[in-house]
């Protein structure tokens, strides 16, 4: 994950959905293929929505709320654990 803890264009489309694997209902809705095709889940977020003409501004929106959502949920029930 990027520093700043964003999901970004040049990540790879495997590497979001092993991290939130609820991103597949975001990936669905789109119509950006992590199924099916085998060289999809290698792409690039900008790569997979420039080949189906996604705007890539408005998945990365959807797919930083969804992990926004996600991280605070696991903050708040104390699923991460610091550790010295």
């Amino acid at each position: 994950m990027p520093k700043n803890n964003k999901i970004t264009g040049d990540m790879k489309v495997e590497e979001i959905v092993a991290m939130y694997p609820r991103s597949l209902s975001i990936f669905v809705k789109y119509d950006v293929g992590v199924a099916g095709c085998r060289c999809a889940p290698f792409s690039s977020l900008k790569e997979g929505a420039s080949i189906k003409g996604i705007d890539l501004d408005a998945i990365l929106k959807d797919l930083n709320e969804l992990a926004a959502r996600i991280d605070a949920k696991k903050l708040k029930t104390n699923e991460y654990k610091y550790t010295r």
